[in-house]
């Protein structure tokens, strides 16, 4: 099952710490000494994503991960893809034209649903990488989860949590990095309390900021990203609060980096090293992106037993992109280039979301319920210009040129079309305790779509001026756990979803959704969640299976006509665990593998519709493995080591192509200065590994070097 021996070595060091509720993501000891390291794995702390009862780990019958602020600090994660790739099974990358690229449980992009403090923008692309700096924690929950977060989310759904204002009198966060490739980082957050006598405050106000400036790995490629965030936490009456945040992001990125073209004539993928860092974009390329969050959250407390919670929420968000994005070897050694792009997203999202919570008894037993309402309205205009051209250069000295003299593109946008999507839903939960050890969680969500597309472009038969579709899906979840010890469980639960045949709610195209239903989606898991070695230890496991049913595949007999008839099954295990070997050594560490294959599946080539039966799909490694070591030197010094391992993956539906498995090793030493300050270095890619982070068609979009960064953080 395990296909390369650095896995082997990676897991086998770490065979003491075996397991994960698939995955509670494992916390790791702040080493700075300036915060109580946390006990277990997290296990008995509430979380968000799993449920809507405020459940902690060990309560929910579903594999969840968590990672928190002192994770996220701990490890050093640069952005929101820095934190997931930690998590149990999790593979994502940044590449400019996949947004935030996610394979979990053998499924990708927009079968994974990525949530930003439970909102769904049902559009892989508007989840690019988010600054760390913002984050408070990132959750995730394995497999179908619409009953939870709406339509989409077959394979998983990850939520990104940000910080809000909190009722600490007044703190303040500050971080200084830079690395090699000129990265660097400036960051800081301040909560303060607004009262002239502490006791007496009633309003708490929290702002974080951070800029973060590299001029990348590839040549000509750079990158800045400035990330604000304000929120304002009222005490209104001794029984309700209110809460405002908001949230603004840009990032501008000049001649992004798109890929590197792949050696010809080899089934497995590689790049010519003496190239590694060339960029083949035109000198003007762009990506830039604005993003704005205004958030409004009223908290109720009706009784000791009841409360309520209002969010108000509006999403607006802007992208553009101007490349040339593919490039390929000719038969001399020169590079073919092509696919000039212009593109521009506009999008915008309003929603209400009202919730109830109610602790009770029924039939004389403890139970807990979430009832709520769902409200959003999605808007989104795309821009898509591209062209025939190409040209074909020297690779060893070229001019990279201008996208204003590629004929075809150069004239200025032009809008294409427009998708509104609205959505209303209810949903409930509860939670029922059957017996002193035996605990019933339910839960049901009805939704009701209504997406109307209007083309701006040429009308034909499979793009007419403007249509319609209505869904109405039914979702659920219905799961046991019981108490083998007050300190370990199992669990065994079903589940469902069902989101687009192909493509997403916010592009979708007549050819996508046609006249589909929408494809459906189920799981059936098993996994136990528990404490061992008198609490030095903690662990999960889970087993699942996931069958996605009707999304949208070449029809057998007509290539040219779009059919609902496709079935992916996807089956795995997943296991973490933390171990405070030593009262000096911790070590934490994960592994997933997933059977991932399609069971029907055809693709038109050259006119002629194929089988893909048994194939798997693209950029789904079959094996994922995380280990980090810690080592307490003094009170003042620490030191650690990290690896990652990544099954090799398919390039291509035929499975003839394959990026290559990789192994990352990292480490880093900590010296505390005093109680408030910390000097970190750090070493990512120790070997300098050529490897590639996603594969598609001829190209290989190749992971960083080997890099070095130092960082100052302070806490007071």
């Amino acid at each position: 099952m395990i296909r390369n021996t650095s896995l082997v070595l990676l897991m086998g060091t770490c065979t003491f710490a075996w397991a994960d509720d698939a995955a509670v993501e494992l916390s790791a000891t702040t080493i700075d000494g300036q915060r109580e390291a946390p006990s277990g794995v997290q296990l008995d702390e509430p979380i968000r994503t799993g449920s809507r009862l405020g459940l902690t780990a060990r309560e929910t019958p579903a594999s969840v991960s968590v990672s928190d602020r002192r994770v996220i600090e701990a490890r050093d994660a640069k952005d929101s893809q820095d934190v997931i790739n930690a998590m149990t099974g999790v593979n994502a990358s940044a590449n400019p034209g996949f947004g935030g690229f996610v394979t979990y449980r053998g499924f990708t992009q927009n079968q994974v649903t990525q949530l930003y403090n439970g909102i769904n923008l049902g559009y892989s692309s508007a989840t690019r990488p988010v600054d760390a700096w913002v984050l408070d924690r990132v959750e995730l929950i394995g497999g179908p989860s619409s009953f939870l977060h709406g339509a989409g989310s077959v394979g998983g759904s990850i939520n990104y949590i940000t910080k809000l204002a909190s009722r600490d009198q007044q703190t303040f966060d500050g971080r200084l990095r830079y690395g090699s490739y000129d990265d660097s980082q400036v960051a800081f957050g301040i909560n303060q309390a607004l009262a002239s006598n502490p006791a007496d405050a009633r309003h708490f106000v929290r702002l974080d900021f951070s800029r973060d400036h590299g001029n990348g790995y590839i040549d000509r490629n750079e990158r800045q990203t400035d990330s604000l965030a304000f929120s304002l936490l009222s005490d209104l009456a001794p029984n309700l609060t209110h809460t405002l945040a908001l949230e603004y992001q840009e990032d501008t990125e000049d001649s992004p980096y798109w890929g590197s073209p792949i050696l010809p004539g080899r089934s497995t993928m590689k790049i010519d090293k003496s190239r590694r860092f060339e960029n083949y974009n035109v000198a003007d390329g762009r990506y830039e992106q604005r993003v704005r969050w205004l958030r409004s959250i009223l908290d109720y407390q009706l009784s000791d037993s009841t409360s309520v919670q209002n969010t108000l929420y509006h999403y607006d968000a802007q992208r553009d992109y101007r490349n040339l994005e593919r490039y390929s070897y000719t038969s001399d050694g020169n590079v073919l280039r092509s696919s000039p792009y212009l593109q521009r997203h506009e999008q915008k999202v309003l929603g209400d979301r009202i919730e109830l919570r109610h602790d009770n008894q029924l039939f004389g037993l403890a139970s807990q319920w979430s009832l709520g309402l769902d409200y959003s309205h999605m808007r989104q205009t795309l821009y898509p210009t591209s062209g025939s051209w190409s040209d074909v250069v020297d690779p060893d000295h070229f001019d990279p040129g201008s996208f204003d003299d590629i004929p075809g593109v150069n004239a200025g946008l032009t809008k294409q079309r427009r998708n509104e999507v609205t959505n209303r839903a209810v949903f409930a939960e509860n939670r029922l305790q059957l017996t002193e050890r035996l605990a019933l969680l339910t839960a049901l969500r009805y939704d009701y779509l209504d997406m109307q597309v209007t083309n701006y472009g040429t009308v034909t038969p499979t793009s007419p001026a403007w249509f319609e579709r209505r869904w109405e899906p039914l979702s659920g979840r219905i799961g046991l756990t019981y108490a083998l010890t007050p300190s370990a469980s199992v669990y065994a639960q079903y589940s469902t979803s069902a989101d687009l045949p192909a493509g997403s709610l916010a592009a979708a195209t007549y050819s996508n959704v046609g006249l589909f239903d929408l494809s459906k989606g189920e799981q059936w898991e098993v996994g136990s969640k528990f404490d061992f070695l008198e609490g030095r230890g903690a662990a999960t496991v889970a087993l699942y299976q996931i069958v996605r049913k009707d999304f949208a595949v070449r029809d057998s007999v007509n290539p040219n006509l779009t059919v609902q008839a496709g079935q992916q099954t996807s089956r795995g295990i997943e296991l973490s665990g933390r171990l405070q070997v030593t009262p000096k050594l911790l070590a934490e560490a994960n592994y997933a593998y997933v059977d991932a294959q399609y069971d029907e599946f055809n693709e038109a080539v050259n006119g002629v519709s194929v089988s893909r039966k048994g194939n798997a799909p693209t950029n789904v490694p079959a094996n994922v493995g995380n280990l980090w070591l810690t080592y307490i030197l003094t009170q003042d010094w620490s030191v650690g080591m990290d690896a990652r391992y990544v099954d090799s993956v398919y390039a291509d539906n035929a499975n003839t192509l394959k990026a290559p498995a990789y192994t990352l090793y990292g480490a880093f030493a900590r010296y505390r200065l005093d109680e408030h300050t910390t000097l970190t270095g750090r070493v990512r890619n120790l070997t300098d590994e050529v490897y590639a982070k996603q594969a598609y068609n001829t190209q290989y979009y190749m992971g960083a070097p080997r890099t070095f960064e130092l960082a100052l953080d302070l806490r007071f």
